[in-house]
């Protein structure tokens, strides 16, 4: 069984332990300071020795380090190993402030806490409502770092599961667990890494909320990661700020006319070319030669498919004409025919591209696909007539 050091004492980077077995890359103590990915949390990095430890693995009763190469100890040997502090205290930064962040959705609003993730660069929590309006999540943001300007401690306490009380979720542990308690706000059994007091959670920031299932998934940032993010946006605004010489503060406006200056352009462009495409689907349909049953057939390529759907809609509406347009890259088709062309421009596509590789189908009149290279697309239009 391997003594898990970072129980009572989260803040220890540095520690002497024995090698009790190595297996290829991975390397068992004695003891650890090492925290493996658990209850949410990811796994602390580091190194044993000379060797660098990559991941480290609960396996119950022992943990495993997993190292970057497979391991030279050998049983018995005694090892000074280091965990890197950066990542630790970021992970203690991030799962102190859940705690934090749960417990006060629940104090204001009543909202549980389903499930977590730690992620490398977020971190998330879900609650047990539909939906969770923004001015909730800023007055539970606000409410967070309120309790983090008034550093609260936060203290780690074995108890017996039966008798420990308050706990904001109820464990079905039996026996010693381990409760960690943020004076004031919250009791929760967990077995992770913690700071000391509110004041080393920094700065609690929600970033997203969306839907998820039944559930409202938040995403937060706590500490440096919410610094760094910070300073990133800032960079970001600035940079669109100077494109537009501009004030950071004016940016959102402008952002915002330049949009809808742009859908009124791309509404007009779309309009011009549907009245430019009528005018060239004339020109098409008056020059194609009827066969024998009075169809006309025009087939043409273009660089890519928006001007051949503006074309199959309109030569669609000419009398008794088949329109075929191709791109070459990626190999692409338009198939069109109209009303009384007697073909089904959906059915017959969909068949000749299912046939070949290909995806894709429509209505009667107008239908598209792709396929997945140049051969497939000439089979296509074989099939097809053209």
């Amino acid at each position: 069984m391997t003594e898990r050091l970072y129980y009572t004492d989260a803040r220890l980077t540095e520690f002497t332990a024995r090698v009790v077995e190595v297996a290829g890359d991975r390397v068992y103590l004695d003891r650890t300071a090492f925290y493996p990915t658990s209850g949410g949390q990811l796994f602390d990095v580091g190194a044993l020795g000379d060797a660098r430890v990559v991941d480290v693995v609960d396996e119950k009763e022992r943990i495993a380090h997993v190292l970057e190469k497979p391991a030279r100890f050998s049983p018995n040997d005694e090892l000074k190993a280091r965990v890197d502090w950066t990542r630790r205290f970021d992970h203690m930064q991030q799962h102190t402030g859940q705690h934090l962040l749960s417990a006060v959705f629940e104090e204001l609003f009543g909202h549980k806490t389903v499930s977590v993730h730690f992620g490398d660069e977020s971190s998330t929590l879900d609650l047990d409502v539909a939906s969770l309006p923004k001015d909730r999540a800023l007055k539970a943001e606000r409410r967070a770092n309120e309790i983090v300007f008034e550093n609260r401690p936060v203290t780690v306490t074995f108890e017996d599961a039966a008798s420990a009380a308050g706990l904001r979720k109820a464990t079905d542990r039996t026996g010693e667990i381990r409760v960690v308690e943020i004076e004031g706000i919250d009791r929760s059994a967990c077995g992770g890494t913690h700071v000391r007091g509110t004041g080393e959670i920094g700065p609690v920031v929600v970033r997203r909320i969306e839907k998820s299932k039944q559930s409202t998934r938040v995403e937060f940032l706590c500490g440096w990661r919410a610094l760094a993010r910070a300073r990133a946006d800032f960079d970001a605004l600035s940079t669109i700020a100077a494109s537009l010489t501009a004030s950071i503060d004016e940016v959102p406006a402008l952002v915002s006319a330049q949009a809808a200056h742009l859908k009124e352009a791309e509404t007009d462009a779309k309009k011009r070319g549907e009245e430019l495409a009528k005018y060239q689907a004339r020109e098409r349909h008056d020059a194609a030669v009827p066969d024998s049953t009075g169809v006309r057939r025009i087939v043409e390529t273009a660089p890519s498919m928006d001007p051949l759907r503006a074309m199959a809609q309109a030569i669609s509406a000419f009398p008794k004409t088949i329109y075929v347009g191709t791109v070459a890259s990626p190999p692409g088709i338009v198939f069109a025919a109209s009303a009384d062309s007697g073909v089904n421009a959906g059915e017959l596509l969909k068949s000749a591209l299912s046939a070949n590789g290909g995806r894709g189908g429509g209505s009667p009149r107008v239908a598209q696909g792709t396929v997945p290279d140049a051969a497939a697309l000439q089979r296509v239009l074989s099939a097809l007539g053209g």
